[in-house]
């Protein structure tokens, strides 16, 4: 499974990873061995009280998690996961 990240993420995570993870994982497995590999990417991803912060948008192969599950949405191999942080501009 590839994983890919953008923007202030990449401060603490590869810009893209190649992730081999047991069969019968989800978004949640993943996140929890990305934040275990690379210190600091816990605070950039969840909130202090838990769950994902609101402007965490992650997508499963192109469409968003949210609806396919949040984080309990399964992966299997060949799966691109891209963990997006807010966008700012002007």
């Amino acid at each position: 499974m590839r994983v890919r990240t953008f923007a202030r993420l990449r401060e603490v995570l590869p810009a893209e990873e190649d992730l081999v993870l047991p069969g019968g994982s989800n978004i949640g497995d993943l996140l929890d061995q990305l934040t275990a590999r690379y210190p600091g990417a816990a605070d950039l991803i969840f909130a202090p009280e838990g769950g994902l912060r609101r402007y965490i948008n992650i997508l499963k192969n192109g469409r968003n998690i949210h609806f396919s599950g949040g984080l309990e949405t399964p992966l299997k191999d060949g799966d691109t996961v891209a963990i997006f942080p807010p966008a700012g501009g002007g």
